[in-house]
């Protein structure tokens, strides 16, 4: 392989590491950040009742928002390490699509329309998994390990 097509690689795989690495982190503190911040019954009990117009149970959205910041550490935390990133960004990607659908009943078009450059950014990053290279899911697959 030329030198020049080694670091078009090389350049793939360290864009697709920065920008797996900006999600987790931007995942990672939504959760922490709700779990630390005001707390998980804080949190659930304000945005629960941004939805009380909608047709969803109020129970269920209560449950759906006490355990999201918990959900978002961990996927968070999984998509910063590159752990398991296949199930993590897939079930980043439905966890985004359960949040637009409650968005769009609340036609808050514009919180819709930030959703979905995370639906984007999930999509990209599943799209082009073949690039993660600077991840723990490589250092065990080197290692013989589980692998995304």
């Amino acid at each position: 392989m030329s030198a020049t097509a080694n670091s078009s690689l090389l350049d793939r795989k360290l864009a697709y590491g920065v920008f797996r690495l900006t999600l987790g982190i931007n995942i990672l503190i939504h959760g922490v950040g709700r779990i630390f911040g005001p707390g998980t019954g804080a949190f659930s009990a304000k945005t629960a009742n941004e939805f009380a117009d909608t047709p969803l149970p109020q129970g269920l959205i209560h449950v759906f928002f006490m355990v999201l910041p918990f959900l978002e550490t961990i996927l968070g935390t999984f998509i910063t390490v590159g752990l398991l990133t296949r199930w993590a960004l897939t079930l980043g990607g439905l966890l985004i699509t359960a949040l637009v659908f409650g968005t769009a009943l609340r036609s808050d078009w514009s919180t819709v329309g930030t959703q979905m450059i995370y639906a984007i950014t999930y999509y990209l990053l599943l799209a082009n998994l073949t690039d993660d290279y600077f991840s723990l899911d490589t250092l065990l697959r080197r290692r013989g390990g589980a692998s995304a």
